[in-house]
């Protein structure tokens, strides 16, 4: 019976990390395909991809390793990993505790959206150190065009969820 139990998890433990592994490697190919994906102004079509953690916190360490790899390789290097990487584990976390707390699902899609909105100080903070902008016109350009892609891709995010069901165990 246990041997048969260890079977299920092992399968069940394969089967998260592949989906969070395609999940990471999607947020890196739809940050590729954005024309404005660093900087000042950010309008990462992948962020959209934050949102699956309000219907399945599963999906948390996928978005993050996809920012983070994405950051690495093609943002500002330690500092982006560190700051950007922070600032979508900071709301990703937020928003995962929610998951009991509020049911209703378009009040967490809104939530998430809001965090993430405020985070961007971090990353405000990153390009103030690294390229000497101003903070305050900084971080306003990016909670701007932070809640633009989020606000956007929420109702996307919610109609997929009614064909996809991401709410289910991974």
């Amino acid at each position: 019976m246990q041997e048969k139990l260890n079977k299920t998890s092992s399968v069940s433990n394969v089967r998260v990390l592949t989906v969070n592994a395609v999940v990471a490697a999607l947020y890196v190919v739809l940050s590729l395909i954005t024309p404005l994906a660093a900087g000042p102004v950010q309008l990462r079509i992948s962020e959209g991809l934050n949102h699956l953690v309000v219907f399945n916190k599963e999906f948390l360490w996928g978005i993050f390793v996809g920012c983070v790899v994405y950051n690495a390789l093609f943002g500002y290097g330690i500092m982006d990993v560190v700051f950007g990487g922070g600032q979508t584990l900071l709301a990703l976390t937020a928003t995962s505790l929610l998951e009991k707390r509020i049911k209703n699902v378009k009040v967490r899609l809104a939530a998430n959206t809001l965090f993430f909105t405020a985070s961007m100080f971090l990353i405000a903070i990153m390009l103030t150190i690294t390229g000497e902008v101003p903070f305050w016109a900084t971080y306003g350009t990016l909670a701007l065009s932070e809640v633009a892609i989020m606000a956007i891709t929420a109702p996307l995010m919610y109609l997929l969820n009614e064909k996809l069901n991401f709410s289910r165990r991974v």
